[in-house]
């Protein structure tokens, strides 16, 4: 299982709106009370999740009562809605509870911390360049003048049904050494009357907020049936939709690939079992529910940007990044245009 920072946001906040984890605050609220985890808390936990470790008062608890030795007997402590919860325990039993529950705290907590903290330092600071060129960004069509662009996000066939911010004209623009190496797949592709289709490439900052914006609105249903049948769109936050995103970086490319005839002209895309951000576990690279010929197509496409240092994303067979990311540490916000 590959472990990306967006899943660890995913699960984090699946697990903040699970009863298990909430359940657990009481007990991780005591734990974080020392210094060094209140001063984490306080740097890496957002407002609306240190609520939650807030809620004491409203949490199970675990007592002792005077009766005898794992009787579960009398109601615990009233929470302020007025409804009791739990039960006390005498003895080893008691002991027993508290060891069990202070564990699952100690985990809560620190997953938690580490979740939070990741974020935070895993979001690139953003460049002050302007421009492509200060930013070492170039033109895949500089590079190869006829290469196959279906920019989605410049025009309203993509998943939120409108153009995106930050997308001004249907343009591929890559850092340098990713462009240069998507180049080669595309030379090498072509000796085999294969080609690549671009969908997306460098992706400024606000066009990955726009993206979040769009993910917490309401529900209008235009694009649901075509791009994420099976998911409630702010279920796609995390996995599908992230904060922050490794084609703002310039290292990260969406594409198709393509099968020719003998001039090399007339081009159709191969059957991928899915179309382009179709967010499904259908579209997961390897996914059990594609066809043997079409995840044969797909390890196709793999192989051939793997030949050039390029890493596919598991749950997309579309996505690529090139490994080592020539920067991986700053983010671009400049218009494409």
């Amino acid at each position: 299982m590959r472990i990306t920072r967006s899943s660890v946001i995913a699960s984090a906040m699946r697990a903040s709106q699970s009863r298990s984890w909430r359940s657990s605050a009481w007990f991780a609220r005591r734990i974080s009370s020392s210094t060094v985890s209140s001063v984490l808390m306080f740097m890496c936990v957002p407002p609306e999740k240190r609520a939650l470790l807030g809620r004491a008062k409203d949490e199970p608890r675990i007592r002792e009562c005077g009766v005898r030795s794992g009787a579960p007997v009398l109601p615990a402590a009233q929470g302020s809605d007025g409804r009791r919860r739990g039960f006390c325990y005498r003895g080893k039993k008691a002991r027993e509870i508290r060891m069990r529950f202070s564990r699952h705290a100690l985990l809560s907590t620190i997953a938690l911390f580490a979740t939070a903290c990741a974020t935070q330092q895993n979001s690139a600071p953003i460049s002050p360049a302007t421009t492509p060129e200060d930013a070492n960004l170039v033109d895949i069509r500089s590079l190869v003048p006829d290469i196959d662009l279906d920019i989605r996000y410049a025009g309203a066939n993509n998943f939120t049904g409108a153009p995106v911010d930050g997308y001004e004209a249907p343009k591929c623009f890559l850092l340098r050494p990713v462009a240069e190496a998507l180049a080669r797949v595309e030379r090498t592709l072509r000796d085999d009357h294969m080609r690549l289709r671009l969908y997306d490439c460098y992706r400024p900052v606000r066009a990955v907020q726009n993206f979040v914006a769009w993910a917490h609105a309401p529900e209008d249903g235009r694009t649901k049936a075509a791009y994420y049948p099976s998911f409630d769109k702010r279920a796609l936050l995390g996995d599908y939709i992230s904060p922050t995103s490794g084609h703002s970086r310039g290292a990260t490319v969406d594409l198709d690939l393509m099968e020719c005839d003998d001039t090399g002209v007339a081009c159709t895309p191969l059957d991928m079992g899915t179309h382009f951000d179709f967010f499904d576990t259908l579209a997961n690279t390897d996914s059990k529910k594609a066809t043997d010929a079409q995840r044969a197509n797909r390890h196709r496409l793999r192989d051939a940007m793997e030949a050039q240092g390029f890493r596919n994303y598991p749950m997309e067979w579309w996505h690529f990044t090139l490994k080592p990311e020539p920067s991986p540490r700053v983010a671009f916000d400049i218009p494409v245009r």
